[in-house]
């Protein structure tokens, strides 16, 4: 497998590592869910790009149809769950972040911690 061949695995690692830098770096909120949800991108690309099959055709039977090798469809079925639920926790820890901004008027984690330990 020359570098051509495995260039998604590259750009899979690449995503991975800067979403989770963002993620462990940066004590802003915002930054800490645009670290995620770089992640699961990564993850997604993974999983499609593991599923995919060369050579392979889908998974209808013809009878003209004479290639054995058939791609499964449920891995990429399987991604669009994980995008909608990944958009929803998505939604959902924005809404968290909305919040916690009201009531403490920041969105640093460095600076809610220093509010809550106040006496």
């Amino acid at each position: 497998m020359n570098i051509v061949e495995s260039f998604n695995y590259w750009v899979v690692m690449v995503l991975m590592m800067n979403g989770l830098y963002i993620l462990i770096a940066h004590g802003n909120l915002i930054k800490k869910i645009i670290g995620l949800t770089i992640f699961q991108t990564s993850v997604f690309i993974f999983y499609i790009s593991v599923a995919k099959v060369t050579g392979a055709s889908t998974p209808i039977i013809d009878a003209e149809q004479t290639n054995l090798l058939y791609s499964n469809p449920l891995p990429h079925v399987l991604i669009l769950t994980a995008i909608v639920v990944g958009i929803s926790t998505t939604a959902l820890a924005l809404a968290l972040v909305i919040r916690i901004k009201r009531a403490y008027g920041t969105v640093e984690e460095d600076e809610i911690h220093e509010l809550d330990n106040q006496p």
